[in-house]
């Protein structure tokens, strides 16, 4: 190790590598997902994924600028405030303004582009509090009640407006990552382990009412997704509400163990809605099997321990609250979208990390990857620093 401790020599690469293989493969999904659509109607078969290898190389440009700062100015309450409060203008925005798109008016159009503003919420929400409760760790270890100081209503207003769009996926995310950052807060886990098993249940019993309601309560759209999950293939259900999840389970046993090869997915030639982002998993399966499915995944979930790992042995509260929030934030869209093609729960909407065609999703997954890898780096210099200063002394 030089003299000089430069930052690039603590770069964690059990977590750039698998971002890097599971960008390749999405990028390689992508094409085989969309291509043909685009071909049979006289389009560029490859506009997609070109598009999604330009956000790819604008994520790159942004993790490489966020890893190179300071740590300390990760920590800038100024900083967070001034995006954080842009993040909720665009919200408001979006309602106005929005593209209602499958019944949810989640897009904002900003000239060429057109932003998605509820996922980069994804990475603010467990930046802001990081920084929230990092500040105050000494307060919380002798009152854990002194967490609803923070600003949490900031967080509780910004999921009430993706209430109103309505965007149930992206709710989901942002409340379950809200919960997530305050049990990891620093309060006692006796309020994990009391309350886990409420929310469980909470979430069977909620699922039973929409069902009894029959859609009195819910926008029609949720209800009809709570109905595909209920049985896809009952008498009425099956043409419609029931359509992209029973042509899900086609795929996947069109698969079996080996695949039909790349590129040979029968279910993306129109059989399967959104195949190229909500259900890309499903494809996946149908063309390389189960096998290289299963390793895909398992690869997906290496990243997400790893990058729990260095929230875990954080030994500075920021880091190690801002990466088991990012950590957790993955493994949550990992299992509703998962959890929602394999009919565990109802389907809502949200992108397979890496995966799932998605600017937005890219861009965000990129800058929760930055982040972690910023506070990683920060771990090991002073890990490193402490050894070496222990060494002379001893010595």
């Amino acid at each position: 190790m030089p003299n000089k401790l430069l930052k690039r020599y603590f770069l964690n690469y059990s977590i750039v590598i698998p971002y890097l293989i599971l960008n390749v493969i999405g990028l390689i999904m992508v094409y085989s997902s969309t291509s043909y659509m685009k071909a049979i109607s006289d389009e560029n078969s490859a506009k997609i994924v070109m598009t999604q290898a330009v956000f790819l190389i604008i994520s790159l440009i942004l993790m490489a600028v966020i890893y190179k700062v300071k740590t300390e100015f990760l920590k800038s309450t100024a900083l967070i405030k001034i995006l954080f409060t842009s993040g909720i203008i665009l919200l408001v925005a979006t309602l106005i303004f929005g593209i209602p798109i499958n019944g949810s008016k989640g897009w904002l159009r900003l000239g060429f582009i057109s932003i998605q503003p509820a996922e980069y919420f994804k990475f603010l929400i467990p930046w802001f509090l990081a920084n929230e409760f990092a500040k105050r760790q000494y307060e919380i270890q002798k009152n854990e009640f002194t967490i609803f100081r923070t600003p949490i209503f900031m967080i509780l207003a910004t999921i009430a407006l993706v209430v109103a769009m309505p965007d149930l996926g992206n709710v989901v995310i942002l409340a379950l990552i809200l919960i997530v950052v305050l049990a990891i807060s620093g309060i006692s886990y006796r309020w994990t382990v009391i309350l886990a098993p409420l929310f469980i249940l909470g979430s069977f019993f909620l699922t039973q009412i929409v069902l009894a309601s029959k859609g009195k309560f819910v926008p029609s759209y949720v209800y009809s997704r709570f109905q595909a999950f209920a049985d896809p293939f009952a008498k009425g259900i099956l043409q419609n509400q029931g359509h992209q999840l029973a042509n899900s389970y086609y795929a996947i046993y069109n698969g079996s163990w080996f695949g039909r090869g790349l590129g040979n997915s029968i279910e993306k030639k129109g059989y399967l809605p959104e195949a190229h982002t909500d259900f890309i998993f499903p494809v996946v399966v149908e063309e390389l099997g189960v096998v290289i499915s299963l390793l895909i995944l398992g690869l997906l979930i290496y990243l997400i321990t790893r990058i729990l790992l260095v929230g875990i042995r954080a030994t500075k509260p920021f880091n190690s609250i801002i990466a088991l929030g990012i950590g957790s934030m993955m493994f949550i869209q990992l299992f509703i979208n998962l959890g929602g093609v394999i009919g565990l729960i109802p389907s809502t909407g949200v992108t397979f990390p890496f995966l799932s065609q998605g600017g937005n999703s890219i861009l965000v997954l990129s800058i929760g990857i930055a982040l972690v890898l910023n506070v990683s780096a920060d771990e090991s210099r002073t890990n490193y620093q402490l050894y070496h200063s222990q060494y002379i002394q001893n010595d």
